[in-house]
């Protein structure tokens, strides 16, 4: 039996965004815990030539929705990157997941084979669904998420390998 892009996608960008949610909540806590000023987190980098937690985060959504929305043969939502806050990053990663959550498994129908148009550093690519989707988005996506963990664990938040991978 052959596996869906749906299957492959979907459950996997949703996943890693309720855990992303998740570490996000252990950043805020800490930041209370420790009396630091939230905003000290949230434009926190790994080195000067890096962006922030916050646009990591804003990334990290927009490669889920955009990549569901492509395959899907749907165009995504549009966010403003105004997020200020730990709450902020929370309620756009709840809007993503929303986004993500209302795409139908048909619509997915066909999509290894989609063909997917983007700019890949400045260059038109059109690429088929399957390969745009393992070497472009998932990579993407998942180099945000943990440069989000590693900000936030590098800053001294305890959290480890099972808060990024979470529950099986």
């Amino acid at each position: 039996m052959a596996i869906s892009m749906h299957q492959i996608s979907v459950p996997m960008f949703l996943k890693t965004l309720g855990n992303l949610s998740a570490i996000l909540d252990k950043g805020a806590a800490y930041a209370e815990s420790k009396k630091i000023d939230p905003s000290v987190l949230l434009n926190y980098r790994l080195a000067p030539d890096m962006l922030n937690l916050t646009k990591q985060v804003q990334i990290a959504s927009d490669h889920a929705k955009r990549a569901s929305a492509r395959l899907a043969g749907v165009d995504p939502p549009a966010y403003e990157d105004n997020e200020a806050s730990f709450a902020d990053l929370k309620a756009r990663i709840d809007k993503t997941v929303a986004f993500v959550k209302s795409l139908k498994p048909e619509q997915f129908d066909g999509a290894e084979t989609r063909e997917i148009k983007l700019k890949v550093g400045g260059v038109d690519k059109t690429l088929s669904g399957q390969t745009y989707f393992l070497h472009n988005a998932v990579p993407n996506f998942f180099f945000h998420v943990t440069t989000a963990y590693d900000i936030l664990r590098h800053a001294g938040v305890p959290i480890g390998k099972s808060d990024f991978i979470g529950q099986l």
